[in-house]
């Protein structure tokens, strides 16, 4: 039997969640290290672990419990994906930005994904929510790399908006509503697993960032191609010795903080639903 090709893999992945979501919505929600809290504040209707999914891989961290979950919140239905992969945990990038290829195909129009990210910006601190308009891909690998199908998108896709403008100015709005700051940044992605080196830190700075994490990067990559709006949010979850940060940071810390510092991000997205 002949291997099925990977815009096949896509097709049935898809079609497998068609088969057991009653609906598909038209925002998709990645959530980040520390914000699974989220799912206890909305209805969820369905849960598919991505174990049970063809050709999902499963998550291998912790703080991402790996599912599929189809759920109703603000009165809107949205899908989200509860626990994001890594390319540090092994994967290829194609597998870690597969989910975002299924999304498509299942007829989603909007990506809003969210992250931790540390700060190498001394006007950042600690909890802050900010919202990415632009980054600077350090990863070893593209995930568009290899034979191009064109079903997929364009082979050299323009790259001067992945973060959708329109998304951005209504996130302003609605952080101007609440009363909170709003905050656009430049994103920088690394591979990871390890943190960053002073050294690093200062290069990062030096090349025009004003964050830093280990995701994000590639789905964004993919989600543009694949022609979603894009929306990316952000909470620092450690300073920078510049602002006063002179401890060692732990994923344990990490995980405080975004839980500490989430609401204000659950916030916003509610209000965006709203309006969306």
């Amino acid at each position: 039997m002949q291997a099925k090709d990977f815009y096949e893999e896509i097709q049935e992945s898809a079609d497998f969640i068609k088969e057991r979501f009653e609906i598909i919505p038209d925002i998709a929600i990645v959530l980040g290290t520390g914000l699974n809290k989220l799912v206890s504040r909305i209805e969820i209707i369905k849960e598919l672990s991505y174990k049970l999914i063809p050709y999902f891989v499963p998550t291998t961290v912790e703080s991402h419990p790996g599912k599929l979950i189809l759920a109703r919140w603000q009165s809107r239905h949205v899908i989200l994906l509860s626990g994001r992969l890594h390319y540090y945990e092994g994967y290829s990038i194609q597998e870690v930005s597969y989910p975002i290829r299924v999304l498509k195909m299942l007829g989603i129009h909007q990506l809003w994904m969210t992250n931790a990210s540390g700060t190498v910006n001394p006007d950042y601190q600690a909890g802050d929510l900010v919202f990415i308009s632009d980054h600077i891909n350090f990863h070893p690998e593209n995930p568009l790399r290899g034979i191009n199908d064109h079903r997929l998108g364009l082979r050299f896709p323009d790259m001067s908006e992945v973060y959708s403008k329109e998304l951005l100015k209504k996130a302003e709005r609605v952080c101007q509503q609440l009363g909170l700051p709003f905050r656009q940044v430049i994103y920088f992605g690394l591979q990871g697993p390890s943190l960053e080196t002073p050294a690093e830190y200062r290069m990062i700075r030096l090349l025009g960032a004003d964050i830093v994490g280990m995701s994000t990067v590639p789905e964004a990559i993919v989600a543009h191609q694949s022609g979603l709006k894009t929306l990316a949010a952000s909470i620092v979850s450690n300073a920078t010795p510049d602002n006063g940060q002179m401890h060692q940071t732990t994923i344990e810390d990490v995980i405080a903080t975004i839980e500490k510092s989430s609401e204000k991000l659950f916030k916003v997205f509610e209000s965006l639903l709203i309006e969306a």
